[in-house]
């Protein structure tokens, strides 16, 4: 079948892996430039969110905009 709405379904994809972090928190991509700090990013729709593992805890450390100079 063909989605009736392409663009919406992928978002729905993206946020969902937002929401599995607290019970997956290793989903998301490693950024190896912090070094030894587990720090990771996971894309969600327009946003960019990276987040740092620390024992059993997950820290977001920033939220970014596709359309934010970083």
């Amino acid at each position: 079948m063909e989605p009736v709405n392409p663009g919406a379904a992928v978002r729905s994809v993206r946020l969902n892996r937002v929401e599995r972090i607290p019970a997956e928190p290793r989903l998301g991509e490693r950024l190896p430039r912090f070094g030894p700090r587990e720090v990771r990013r996971v894309l969600a729709a327009k946003y960019e969110i990276r987040y740092e593992l620390r024992d059993s805890d997950v820290i977001v450390l920033r939220i970014f905009h596709a359309r934010e100079d970083r």
